[in-house]
């Protein structure tokens, strides 16, 4: 037998692979299942069956507002407090204990529960409800200087 009598089998053809995957014929997709069909995916806030982090969050309750609240304080505080001519603004309010101090600088708003006899003068940073506006005027006190709050506007 010589050389130019061997015959040669012709070499089988290589498999060809998918594509997109580094050497699988599955292109990365693993073998069946639903994110291995064209078109099929899972949710991707799907966590297995437990609730979903979202989910989670809508059974926390309540909210943290932006801006914080004022520090409130009521006429008939103001009317155990403090004495005629007093002077009633962030500082005297601390002294008195009446309200905390906040690092946020949230100011202070004088609230209309109760009455007032006294005549006391209200600092220009203290913010006034309406009611308490009046009530104030009436008993004869005076207003540094007039800070409308949200309900005057």
């Amino acid at each position: 037998m010589q050389i130019h009598e061997l015959k040669v089998n012709k070499r089988k053809s290589k498999k060809r692979v998918g594509r997109g995957g580094k050497r699988g014929t599955y292109s990365g997709r693993g073998m069946n299942g639903q994110k291995s069909r064209s078109g099929g995916n899972v949710d991707p806030l799907f966590e297995g069956g437990r609730s979903s982090l979202i989910q989670r969050m809508k059974k926390l309750r309540g909210f943290k507002a932006i801006n914080a609240k004022k520090n409130n304080v009521n006429l008939d505080q103001i009317e155990q407090n403090f004495s005629d001519g007093d002077v009633i603004n962030e500082e005297s309010l601390l002294s008195a204990k009446l309200i905390k101090k906040s690092k946020d600088g949230n100011g202070v708003k004088i609230l209309g529960d109760g009455k007032i006899t006294k005549k006391i003068v209200v600092g220009k940073d203290v913010l006034v409800s309406e009611s308490a506006k009046v009530a104030i005027e009436k008993a004869g006190g005076k207003f540094e200087s007039e800070k409308k709050s949200k309900e005057e506007k």
